[in-house]
């Protein structure tokens, strides 16, 4: 066998050969290792500064709440909210139109259900109750609350009374509770959802 042959007379030359192998094998290791943990190193880094950017970013938006744009968000907010019974009490039920958000994202609960569950729905349950209702008088209470969140965003919360006459001259008096997130957009307020509450009767006794 001349391979066995030649491997007999040089003794040296199948380890020499090996150890080369091994050695081009563990620097080829080496550089798929550097590259693995430099890729990595890269990837945590980015995730980290998508982290801090996203945090900085919800951090500058909180902070940009200053006390002085908070009071300014607060008045402006009230100012709205009392120009929505002056509307609604002048001008009628349609007058809520023009303080409800115009997108999807609206809706309206009254006492646990869902009465409008978007603008479409508003505009069209309002129009039907327009219809039936001769005056209307929403009157806020003296307790209306604003929690400015944002800038552009604010919730407000009040007790309420109100007298509606029908088309027959029949006298309905409610009173309760509203609470509603107001958003300002396109240089006016609006309602981007509400909801009213009215007490429960008891039941009666037995």
């Amino acid at each position: 066998m001349l391979s066995a042959g030649l491997l007999d007379k040089n003794p040296r030359s199948a380890p020499s050969c090996s150890s080369h192998q091994a050695t081009r094998k563990a620097d080829l290791s080496v550089k798929i290792l550097s590259t693995l943990i430099w890729r990595s190193t890269l990837l945590l880094a980015a995730f980290g500064s998508a982290g801090c950017s996203a945090r900085t970013a919800g951090s500058a938006e909180l902070r940009s709440l200053t006390p002085a744009s908070a009071a300014a968000v607060d008045e402006s907010a009230r100012t709205f909210m009392h120009t929505v019974a002056h509307d609604v009490t002048q001008e009628g039920p349609l007058a809520w139109l023009k303080f409800f958000n115009t997108g999807p994202e609206f809706f309206m609960a009254v006492n646990g259900q869902l009465a409008f569950p978007n603008a479409a729905a508003a505009k069209e349950g309002t129009q039907n109750f327009a219809r039936t209702i001769n005056r209307i008088d929403l009157t806020w209470g003296d307790d209306l609350r604003v929690d400015p969140l944002t800038a552009e965003r604010a919730v407000v919360a009040a007790s309420w009374r109100e007298i509606q006459v029908d088309k027959a001259g029949h006298r309905i008096e409610e009173a309760g509770y509203f609470t509603g997130l107001a958003e300002y957009r396109d240089g006016r307020w609006r309602f981007r959802d509400a909801h009213w509450s009215a007490p429960i009767s008891p039941p009666p006794a037995r």
